[in-house]
């Protein structure tokens, strides 16, 4: 997935149609010059309709449409047809998209399956005939209900990537460096800070032909749940994975601290993070000794380990094992 081609945010105007008018149609006929009223209602306005696409996992197509339009209602015709309905506008998202008002931050929906569907504004309805209006004592009525106007609102898509398993860490940890040892994704790498400046996924295969999804998330960094580096936007793909693997180097001063500043900015995020299952992985483990490992395994959390090193392609497979049992316990 290209990092250029991933949208995970995007602003849109929409705006559902008016409803049609209703028809103040007498009627009249060769042999009946002065029937009585047959005019039918106006047909309701398009639906601005939120739709599960699992084909999709970027809000890229949506990035350069500002405005959305779903089409008004059609008039009521003579002898009391209903006019037709505004076509609705369906607006396809990724698997893990959620909708918000802009200003007040309230959720409106959140789509996590194929083919879901969530009405985010409705039409406007059509309006009454005059065939509604007739009574004894009114017994041609001339007039007719005008449609209901549609609605129309700025509208926030947020896409909160789906994945099995979530990669935790600071900048250069070596995430990126796993998911592309591990799956067939290229993410870009350097040796400098934020090289990940958007998510990458890749499908990691495992034994008999069986498989998981990883994400390589940016960086966090002391301070993200108030905003700052990457924050916000990291933190809330971290919501939808099932696992969380954190990632700290081995040269690191000390690995336990900084296991929980980690902890404590997605705490801080959202406590129901802590609820997910956790893995820590020892990374660059390829620069340090048995003996220094031992050293290190006395002051680890009390979490489940593994020493890994992507470089070298080591402990890779037992950190597989650990996270496809994790997943599926």
């Amino acid at each position: 997935m290209g990092n250029s081609n991933f949208v995970d945010y995007v602003k849109i105007n929409c705006r559902s149609g008016n409803g049609g008018a209703g028809s103040a149609h007498l009627r009249r006929e060769k042999y009946i010059p002065k029937g009585g009223p047959d005019g039918g209602d106006g047909g309701r306005g398009g639906h601005i309709i939120l739709q599960g696409n699992a084909q999709l996992w970027t809000l890229l197509h949506l990035k350069f449409t500002k405005h959305i339009r779903a089409e008004h209602g059609m008039a009521g015709g003579r002898q009391t047809s209903t006019g037709a309905s505004g076509k609705d506008a369906i607006i396809e998202v990724p698997l893990g998209t959620v909708a918000r008002f802009p200003e007040s931050e309230d959720m409106i929906c959140e789509i996590t399956e194929d083919g879901e569907q969530h009405v985010m504004m409705n039409g406007g309805r059509g309006g009454l005939g005059n065939d509604h209006f007739k009574s004894p004592t009114n017994q041609t009525p001339r007039y007719a209900q005008p449609g209901e106007p549609g609605n129309e609102e700025w509208i926030t898509l947020e896409l909160k990537l789906l994945a099995d398993v979530g990669l935790v860490g600071f900048p250069n940890a070596g995430k990126s460096t796993l998911l592309s040892v591990v799956s067939a994704a290229k993410p870009e790498i350097a040796d400098y800070p934020f090289t990940t400046l958007r998510p990458n996924l890749g499908i990691v295969s495992y034994r008999d032909h069986r498989s998981f999804v990883m994400a390589d998330i940016p960086g966090i960094i002391e301070g993200a749940h108030e905003g700052k580096g990457l924050g916000l936007r990291f933190l809330r793909h971290i919501e939808r994975n099932s696992l969380l693997l954190f990632m700290v180097p081995c040269d690191t001063n000390d690995i336990a601290d900084e296991y929980k500043i980690l902890l404590r900015e997605l705490q801080q995020f959202n406590p129901e993070l802590l609820d997910k299952e956790r893995i820590l992985a020892i990374t660059k483990s390829d620069m340090i000794d048995e003996e220094l490992k031992d050293e290190i395994k006395n002051e680890l959390p009390d979490v489940p380990y593994v020493f890994i090193s992507s470089v070298a392609q080591t402990g890779l497979a037992e950190l597989k094992d650990l996270i496809w049992s994790k997943l599926n316990e």
